[in-house]
C-alpha cells in the first residue's frame, strides 16, 4: 500500500487533486482512499489531504502518519506545517517551489529524495493558474501511473465542472507537471 499526504491551503485544490489521484488509481483497478483534514473551512487555512492506494482492500481508516510521498502545493507550508513529519529517508518530498532540491533539503532538514519544481509557474504558463494540477501530474509520474489513463481521468472529471477551454489549460498544466520531474 502506498500512502500519500498533501499539504496545501484552503482554495488551492490539494483536496481536489487528492480526489483526482484516487479516481485515477481506481481506474487502474486499485483500492483507494482520499480524504481531507482541516479545521474550520476558510480560504487560505493550512489543510492536509490523504491518499492510500493498494492492490488489496484498505482496512485502515486514519490520517497518514508515515507517508511514502508528501506533495506540497504551497511552499510556505515547508516552514509552517512540518510536511516532512513521518516521512522516512527513503520517501519522496515533492514540492511546488522556485528553490532547488538542495535548498529544500537545507530548509527542511529532510535528507531523502526531494523533487522540486515551480508548479505555480507551470500552471501560469499553461493558463490555468492553479498549482495543484501540475503537482498532480508530477505525482502521477512519481507513482508510475499510466499517463494516458491518468490524463483521460483528469479530463473526464474536469469536463463535468469546467468549460472545455479551461479543461484544455489544465490538461496542459497536468502534462507539464508530469514532464517536470524525473524519478
Amino acid at each position: 500500500m502506498k500512502e500519500i499526504r498533501w499539504h496545501g491551503r484552503g482554495g488551492q485544490g490539494a483536496k481536489t487533486a487528492s480526489q483526482l489521484l484516487a479516481d485515477i488509481n481506481l481506474q487502474e483497478g486499485k483500492f483507494v482512499q482520499s480524504f481531507p483534514e482541516y479545521g474550520p473551512e476558510r480560504s487560505g487555512a493550512p489543510i492536509k489531504a490523504y491518499n492510500r492506494v493498494s492492490d488489496e482492500k484498505i482496512r485502515v481508516h486514519s490520517g497518514v502518519y508515515e507517508p511514502e510521498v508528501v506533495a506540497v502545493v504551497d511552499p510556505t507550508l515547508l516552514s509552517a506545517a512540518n510536511p516532512t513529519e513521518g516521512l522516512s529517508s527513503d520517501g519522496i518530498l515533492l514540492v511546488n517551489t522556485g528553490k532547488s532540491a538542495e535548498e529544500i533539503k537545507s530548509e527542511t532538514g529532510f535528507n531523502g529524495k526531494v523533487l522540486a519544481f515551480n508548479a505555480t509557474e507551470v500552471a501560469e504558463n499553461a493558463g490555468s493558474g492553479y498549482a495543484n494540477v501540475p503537482v498532480l501530474g508530477a505525482l502521477v509520474r512519481v507513482l508510475g501511473t499510466d499517463y494516458e489513463l491518468a490524463r483521460a481521468e483528469v479530463e473526464s472529471a474536469l469536463l463535468k465542472k469546467l468549460p472545455e477551454e479551461v479543461v484544455e489549460m489544465n490538461l496542459a498544466a497536468f502534462k507539464a507537471g508530469y514532464e517536470a520531474v524525473n524519478n
